[in-house]
């Protein structure tokens, strides 16, 4: 990244999106972040960055960000939201946010800022999954759903997009001490079982900013779960089975 790239991150006000925004603003970037959180934004805005407030839960809310985006060069696709509840019991206004949030808003803005990137014949999207989208677990069936559904999109889209030298990365942490933990659930019983486990922020940001500009197909973090998903790839049953307590903690 010898050059200043004009770069969009979206869900920028908290967690690891506001930290990716934070560094790759202090390298000289031009940087483009959205979010919710009128308060956050200001903040970034002080930093020299360009902000939107944007509701990404919406079509219409997609459609007005689109609208205000200049050329870039990089899409950081971070903003994602969760909760942890059984499929039978979770409320009907929470899955369909999750939906919208962490897959519809993704697919949408892609379609959008890829069409521009290919008449330029150069960019790169860079995409905030999970290790949830590779192996399930009880109480995340849904937001599970989205991260899968993650894969399946930036696979075919890789292969579409390579002709144009546009380049898809898809970053899939497991669970991050960030906010989005407490958010997703409210009894903190996840946080206290996964708390000899969970990655730091930072971690995650740096491993992020260091595929710009690279053919990196995938990071997974941290490294040993890309190896326990293949597993489980190959034989879900003995890994449930294996990992049953596990999986039960949540």
């Amino acid at each position: 990244m010898q050059k200043s790239k004009t770069i969009l991150i979206t869900g920028a006000t908290s967690g690891v999106g506001r930290l990716i925004a934070i560094k790759l603003a202090e390298k000289g970037h031009r940087i483009i972040a959205t979010g919710r959180n009128n308060k956050a934004l200001s903040e970034l805005a002080k930093r020299n960055m360009m902000v939107f407030e944007s509701d990404l839960s919406t079509q219409s809310g997609v459609k007005v960000l689109v609208e205000q985006l200049p050329q870039i060069d990089i899409a950081i696709f971070s903003a994602g939201i969760g909760t942890f509840e059984y499929a039978t019991e979770i409320l009907d206004e929470d899955l369909l946010e999750m939906l919208q949030v962490n897959i519809q808003a993704p697919i949408l803005l892609t379609k959008h800022i890829a069409s521009k990137m290919k008449t330029k014949q150069h960019g790169q999207l860079i995409f905030i999954g999970s290790q949830a989208g590779k192996v399930a677990t009880p109480k995340a069936a849904v937001y599970a759903a989205t991260k899968h559904a993650l894969i399946g999109y930036t696979n075919a889209l890789r292969m579409e997009l390579a002709p144009f030298h546009i380049d898809v990365t898809c970053i899939h942490p497991g669970p991050i001490d960030t906010p989005f933990i407490d958010h997703a659930d409210k009894t903190a019983s996840y946080r206290k079982a996964m708390k000899r486990v969970l990655l730091d922020p930072e971690k995650v940001a740096n491993a992020t900013i260091n595929t710009i500009g690279k053919k990196t197909r995938e990071v997974n973090l941290p490294w040993y779960m890309g190896i326990s998903s293949k597993i489980y790839a190959i034989a879900p049953s003995i890994v449930e089975k294996l990992g049953k307590n596990f999986f039960n903690k949540k």
